[in-house]
């Protein structure tokens, strides 16, 4: 095992993934030359040159589209968008055209591309540039949705969805890339569909998702600590299509839930996993499973305001201490 950072991961994955398959490319701003805004592709461009390391202009809607063709072709692109808040450019390349090619061409054509993009609010960079939007993906038909949180996972989970003939959306944190964590020195791959218990406990299941399972992680530290509860921690790394079963389980097992995101919480993660617990699991319930999600209000630039707009583990712990009657 090596300790290395979340950036240094996704790079790893890249450069194996590129020297096993010459038809591994990538394309995105300022990926090349540069390395990318946040050194994701950092040398890569030495290493494989123009024709494989591509810099685009500033045109999601265009690249991406571009990438979605060569991907018919058999080419097999990763395409970083700088940020998630600019995908929205590329929402029709993205949700018309990758994810529904398969079903519309009755399985002769495929669209194995991988959109890499990160997200999240990080420190002051306003609500254009902070926003939360994972739910906006996971609710398309065709698209995979992956959120990793940590250096193992976007390994394994990166290098998955390259070998992928499905589309898969990869959601990345910004707070992330320079967080350290173990990685096996040995190749290996994540499945892309599923969960992954990170705690166990008995008491109350917390489900969290890219950076969110930071938060559940410090609350149930708190909880196990301070007020004798033993929180079990569910990672739902993969967001499209969710693990239903894996859900269920948790919750059986604790009944009683909490689901922890940094979005808004209308039309969102929380709510979806909501409904599945009371599809699956209600007469296992000893209490209405809660959502700890943002303020429904766009990111303040002030660092106060912003601070106070987003959930932390301190409200993951009012909410299960509230649940508990505490």
């Amino acid at each position: 095992m090596s300790e290395i950072m979340f950036w240094e991961a996704i790079r790893r994955a890249h450069d194996e993934e590129m020297a096993r398959d010459p038809l591994v490319i990538c394309m995105g701003e300022d990926i090349a030359i540069a390395g990318g805004t946040y050194k994701a592709t950092n040398g890569l461009y030495d290493k494989y040159g123009p024709e494989r390391v591509i810099d685009t202009p500033i045109s999601e809607n265009g690249y991406t589209g571009l990438g979605i063709g060569a991907s018919y072709l058999g080419i097999r692109p990763v395409i970083e968008i700088m940020s998630v808040n600019f995908s929205w450019l590329a929402m029709d390349q993205i949700f018309n055209t990758a994810a529904k090619v398969r079903y519309m061409s009755g399985g002769q054509l495929t669209a194995p591309i991988v959109v890499r993009s990160p997200g999240g609010t990080a420190h002051q960079l306003g609500a254009q540039h902070s926003a939360r939007m994972e739910k906006v993906f996971m609710g398309i038909a065709g698209l995979r949705v992956i959120t990793p949180s940590s250096p193992r996972q976007v390994y394994g989970l990166l290098k998955s969805a390259i070998r992928c003939n499905d589309p898969v959306f990869i959601n990345e944190h910004e707070l992330m890339y320079n967080m350290k964590g173990e990685v096996p020195d040995d190749e290996f791959f994540m499945p892309l569909e599923g969960s992954e218990l990170t705690r166990a406990g008995k008491d109350v299941t917390l489900f969290g998702y890219n950076i969110s399972v930071h938060w559940c992680l410090q609350a149930a530290d708190i909880l196990a600590r301070q007020h004798d509860i033993d929180a079990e921690v569910v990672d739902l790394y993969a967001l499209s299509p969710l693990d239903r079963v894996g859900i269920a389980a948790s919750v059986s097992k604790t009944h009683r839930a909490v689901i922890v995101e940094e979005a808004e919480p209308a039309v969102g993660v929380g709510a979806e996993v909501m409904a599945v617990i009371n599809e699956e699991c209600f007469f296992e319930l000893d209490a209405p499973p809660v959502r700890v999600s943002a303020l429904n209000v766009p990111i303040p630039y002030n660092h106060t305001l912003e601070k106070a707009a987003i959930p932390n583990a301190q409200d993951v712990v009012k909410s299960v201490l509230k649940m508990f009657g505490k």
